[in-house]
């Protein structure tokens, strides 16, 4: 759900903040006060169309940012935010992280919904209407899909894989002196695990020979000369006094440890002495053989490790080409295999769809008829694809005639934004359960409606609430009666310039404005009026 709406220079909007909270949220108020901007701007942070007359007078830019809370999410406090500047440059950003357009639209294509005069978002995307078709025959549906799905995978590599050891004799034949020459240059190379790392320490004792050579004279000088003669004669002065007290006794004998020990480590630094000497012939062989690993490495791979992968791979590849007919054969072989039993689980599936399109088409043409939609008729239409896909062999999409005689036409084709919010409303009701969209809006759903419609468009609305959070400008008292957090928009002049207010009401604020929403006055009749639709929503 959207917590907060923060939205900046967006027409004459200038700097407005509003805390929505979950259920139905009821947006009323003057005309032009800022209703419909609300809702652009709730579009434009979902990824759509932005004009720069949208812009606020004698600003550059325009600015919203939502925070949307998604326990469902791997981060559940998401903050996604839009600049958009009058030179037309964007500014998407979520968590902080620059995306662009396209990527902000398809982050949100199921995290909002909206329902207006305009714009409608996932309902309209063909490609969703399979998976809704789904949702509703889940518990029919899911194994078999999951079957298939496994199937499908297989099927997709097999396919790549065919079309991959697929050509003529002169392709098979050329890919073939590649890989060889690669495979020729790999082995010729007798790489060995580690070889890079031990060749890199020798090069570093080659280039600093000289400095470590100089070091280690200047140490075992010090210590033959100066350390083991004089702990030497510390043990001949402390020999003659060993026998009138144990203390001198133990001191001798960890000074002549130290004695042995030092004399050890003297040797070993003259043998380090003796590796310090690398001849030019050393040298050069050492910057050969990492010259060529650098080289193998750019070409096969980030380590040697990786590079002798790529080798055994080529032996792999070189004796499927060599072995192609056979192999691609027994690939096809097992393609049709896979194809009959993906077949045969399509047809299930489609039976499937075809029962719960006729069930699916049934509720929402009771949903039309609750909203005096009596002419509308909906329909789930199932064609057939020409090839597999992941979701089988069926093409679905929602049909639906909205007056007699006409023909049935896809939703997108429904001209009347009216008309649009109430179908809309009528497959959210059914659909509520497997619909994913947390939050859904819809503008001005009221129009041309009134009395029996109007009361279900407000049960409806209600209905959906329990379990979406649903964001409503409304211009009737019986739907206003319904929210759950009723919010007053409203423009004021400041400083010559028109500006948007938003204002959350109290119960006692949301009563009278359901008296002006009915009447346009506010008087006792009218207050009474509206309490009683409060009471009874």
């Amino acid at each position: 759900m959207i917590s907060t709406l923060h939205i900046k220079n967006v027409g004459i909007i200038d700097d407005l903040s509003i805390d929505l909270n979950e259920g139905l949220n009821i947006l009323t108020g003057e005309t032009g006060a800022g209703k419909t901007l609300i809702i652009d701007s709730l579009q434009i942070i979902s990824g759509g169309r932005f004009s720069k007359e949208m812009i606020r007078k004698g600003e550059d830019f325009s600015y919203v940012e939502i925070s949307m809370y998604l326990p469902d999410e791997d981060e559940s406090n998401i903050v996604v935010s839009r600049e958009i500047y009058s030179n037309g440059r964007n500014t998407c950003k979520i968590n902080g992280r620059l995306v662009s357009v396209n990527e902000l639209r398809k982050f949100m294509i199921d995290k909002i919904d909206i329902h207006g005069q305009n714009e409608n978002q996932s309902l309209l995307e063909t490609s969703m209407h399979i998976k809704y078709l789904d949702g509703i025959a889940n518990n029919k549906i899911y194994n078999i899909k999951e079957e298939y799905s496994k199937l499908y995978s297989r099927y997709i590599e097999l396919k790549q894989e065919i079309n991959k050891n697929f050509g003529d004799d002169k392709e098979k034949q050329r890919e073939l002196d590649l890989l060889k020459y690669q495979k020729d240059e790999i082995e010729e190379a007798r790489l060995k695990i580690n070889e890079e790392e031990e060749l890199e320490e020798i090069r570093c004792k080659i280039i600093n020979s000289e400095k470590i050579s100089n070091n280690l004279n200047e140490a075992s000088l010090q210590i033959n000369e100066s350390a083991i003669d004089s702990i030497s004669l510390a043990v001949r002065a402390l020999e003659k006094i060993e026998g009138i007290d144990s203390k001198y006794s133990t001191s001798l004998n960890s000074l002549k440890s130290i004695y042995y020990d030092i004399q050890e480590l003297s040797r070993d630094i003259e043998n380090y002495k003796e590796d310090t000497y690398f001849d030019e012939e050393e040298r050069n062989r050492v910057e050969e053989r990492l010259d060529m690993i650098y080289k193998l490495k750019r070409k096969y791979g980030n380590s040697i490790e990786e590079i002798l992968k790529y080798n055994k791979e080529l032996t792999e590849r070189m004796d499927k080409i060599v072995n192609s007919e056979e192999y691609v054969n027994k690939l096809k072989a097992e393609l049709e295999e896979i194809k009959i039993k993906m077949n045969k689980l399509a047809k299930e599936i489609q039976q499937i769809r075809v029962e719960y399109a006729q069930i699916l088409s049934d509720k929402i043409n009771k949903e039309l008829q609750d909203l005096e939609m009596k002419n509308a008729i909906f329909s789930v239409n199932i064609d057939k694809e020409e090839k597999f896909t992941a979701n089988g062999l069926d093409k679905v999409e929602f049909m639906i005639s909205t007056n007699i005689g006409e023909d049935k036409k896809a939703l997108s084709k429904i001209a009347s934004g009216g008309e649009m919010s109430r179908i809309m409303l009528a497959i959210k009701n059914v659909l509520a359960d497997v619909d994913k969209v947390s939050t859904m809006i819809f503008d001005e759903i009221d129009t041309g409606i009134s009395g029996i419609a109007a009361n279900s468009v407000s049960e409806k609305l209600k209905l959906i609430a329990k379990k979406h959070q649903v964001l409503c400008v409304t211009h009737l008292a019986n739907i206003a009666a319904k929210g759950d957090y009723n919010y007053y928009i409203s423009k004021d002049i400041e400083e010559n310039r028109t500006k948007t207010n938003v204002k959350k009401l109290s119960e006692e604020e949301t009563i009278k404005e359901i008296a002006r929403i009915a009447s346009g006055k506010i008087n006792d009749i009218t207050l009474e009026h509206a309490r009683n639709l409060r009471k009874i929503a």
